[in-house]
């Protein structure tokens, strides 16, 4: 293994990092000079430090000498794909003239390139080919499995990860793959060990130590993500990935024009990616730049029309900008489901109040007072569908939207064979497994509902099903089992506020005060100091700790928030002394009367 000097040359990586560092130096020493070696040799090298220039001069080389072209096509195409150049690697892979000894690996790389043009059945065909000759090859399995998860076979795509690991213990990319699909599946902390370990193979590869940083980010690690990013900056400065990382680290620090200015130089991170355009909106709505945050919103909104937090950030910006009108046109219904957060409900009361009708302000204003229900709400879709059920549906969307509108029409015999009828079809797919799973909650079928949850969640459990999985542990009974579910997914998303509160109740009911109020302080770290009832239930847990002082400012601080709303007037009550008490609950009274805060 060659080991980097501009690692050692590097004096403020995390421990974590020099102790990965640390395998390479052991495993062999930095030399001054390297011994000739064959020309093919040396290509294949190149190849694997992803060196396609040098690559293709050695290639280019042995053609010249007159190496037959069967024998160093494959190589040459590989080294095309490295420099981003399809056209001239299809002009090496698309015949298929290979070797014998190279057509494994040549039929591999016209199933990366055909997948790289968005030809999955061709890729597909081409990887087949390619088992024919090295099975046993571990990227190939790699490749497999990105293939079956952009064709949503997801579950498939899971399998093939484990068997590139079980051929390839050691290699770097069935390690980093096989850590991307546990990210999605378990969790930040449980990608970790995963990406640690293709580091100490690869320590200077540049794509895995952007997921290790961002990783690392999410879990809230920023000075240990802040180094690892100097050093892929180190590494190579035109990295255009490690420009979106340090934009990321420049704006949670609060340096929003440093991190405006990181993020334009990261090119399609700013422009195309998801994550890029959620960034450039956070950086103009945090600088003032209203207008142009809520077009960035409004295209990633269109991009992913269920993502509930893009709803709101476009909602604030429509609102902080002054566009009351546009506000009510896209988010006036919304605001009246019972599905809606009071922050949506906050926001679209003010821009009815701006415009003059403070009828609808104040009837949305005390409705996003009440306590919410933990109860799951069925959402109607957008757009009509018929109920009897004629139609089958063809595709995410159209599953989504049907399935849900027979749910909330009652129907839901027909939701259950919509829903099945569409698993079966696109079998593998965590979308439709969870969808699946919907159904048959709704009509009451917890068992099925769970197992399917489970399915899904192997592949990919975002906060929503995590949460749908809480909600059928709890109605079958297993409340035990609910808590366990929380507290893993918070093992791996440590930053998410809503598991963390549902967490903090439920170790709260339990009597565990301790462990409650450092739920709760971990809650309002990230984000949850908006929320009115978060504070609430954090000022009654310090009072029955004996931290009067600072109950009562929490609790203040809850009513300089909402002063209308129940359960900060109640909390407000319980922290108090006598007389103010009393004047409080009677104000309460007047509001509805009481709601339970939590158990005193």
């Amino acid at each position: 293994m060659i080991c980097s000097s501009s690692m050692i040359s590097t004096p403020d990586l995390p421990r974590r990092f020099w102790l990965i560092a640390a395998a390479c130096v052991s495993l062999a020493a930095c030399s001054e000079a390297e011994p000739d070696v064959p020309p093919l040799e040396g290509a294949l090298a190149a190849l694997e430090e992803g060196d396609g220039f040098g690559a293709e001069v050695l290639l280019r080389d042995m053609l010249s000498s007159g190496t037959p072209k069967p024998q160093v096509a494959a190589y040459l195409g590989e080294a095309e794909l490295l420099q981003g150049q399809p056209v001239e690697a299809r002009r090496w892979l698309g015949e298929g003239q290979f070797s014998d000894e190279t057509a494994g690996r040549g039929f591999h790389m016209l199933g990366r390139l055909e997948m790289r043009e968005g030809n999955l059945p061709a890729a597909g065909t081409a990887f087949d080919r390619s088992i024919a000759f090295t099975p046993d090859a571990p990227r190939l399995w790699v490749d497999i499995g990105r293939l079956r998860y952009r064709g949503g076979e997801q579950s498939q795509a899971v399998d093939a990860a484990e068997r590139a690991v079980e051929l390839g213990p050691d290699d770097p990319e069935a390690l980093l793959f096989r850590g991307q699909l546990a990210r999605d599946s378990e969790g930040m902390a449980a990608a970790l060990p995963w990406f640690e370990q293709a580091l100490q193979h690869k320590p200077d590869q540049l794509d895995l130590l952007a997921e290790y940083a961002a990783t690392l980010g999410e879990l809230g690690e920023a000075q240990d993500m802040l180094s690892v990013v100097r050093h892929m900056a180190n590494l190579n400065p035109g990295y255009l990935r490690g420009y979106y990382l340090q934009a990321v680290v420049a704006a949670r620090a609060g340096q929003f024009d440093l991190a405006r200015k990181l993020l334009f130089r990261s090119g399609e991170f700013a422009n195309d990616a998801p994550a890029g355009i959620m960034l450039a909106g956070v950086i103009d709505l945090e600088t003032g730049n209203y207008a142009s945050a809520a077009q960035a919103f409004d295209k990633l909104f269109r991009q992913q029309p269920e993502n509930r937090r893009v709803r709101e950030l476009l909602a604030r910006a429509l609102a902080l900008g002054g566009n009351h009108r546009e506000m009510l046109h896209r988010f006036g219904e919304a605001a009246k489901k019972s599905s809606a957060s009071p922050y949506l409900r906050t926001l679209v009361a003010r821009s009815h109040e701006a415009l003059g009708d403070r009828q609808s302000a104040g009837a949305l204003l005390d409705v996003a007072a009440k306590k919410q229900s933990g109860n799951l709400v069925a959402l109607r879709p957008t757009g009509d569908f018929e109920s009897a059920g004629t139609r089958d549906a063809r595709s995410g969307d159209d599953a989504l939207s049907l399935v849900r509108n027979l749910i909330v029409e009652g129907n839901r015999s027909e939701a259950l064979r919509v829903a099945e009828g569409f698993r079966e079809r696109f079998d593998g797919s965590a979308d439709a497994l969870a969808l699946a799973g919907d159904a048959n909650l709704a009509a009451r079928r917890v068992s099925r509902a769970m197992s399917l949850y489970r399915q899904s969640a192997r592949i990919r459990q975002p906060w929503p099903l995590a949460r749908r999985q809480y909600a059928a542990m709890k109605s079958s009974g297993d409340t035990n089992a609910a808590i366990a579910l929380l507290q893993r997914h918070l093992q791996g998303h440590p930053s998410a506020v809503e598991p963390t509160v549902i967490l903090a109740r439920a170790q709260y009911d339990r009597g565990n005060l301790p462990r409650a109020a450092l739920l709760l302080d971990q809650a309002l770290a990230f984000g949850g100091d908006r929320d009115p009832e978060v504070l609430a239930l954090r000022a009654v847990t310090a009072m029955r700790m004996g931290d009067d002082a600072l109950a009562q400012r929490i609790a203040q601080r809850a009513m300089a928030l909402q002063p209308t709303n129940p359960v900060s007037l109640q909390a407000l009550a319980m922290v108090s002394g006598e007389a103010e008490s009393q004047a409080l609950m009677a104000k309460l009274g007047n509001l509805g009367g009481a709601v339970a805060v939590a158990n005193r």
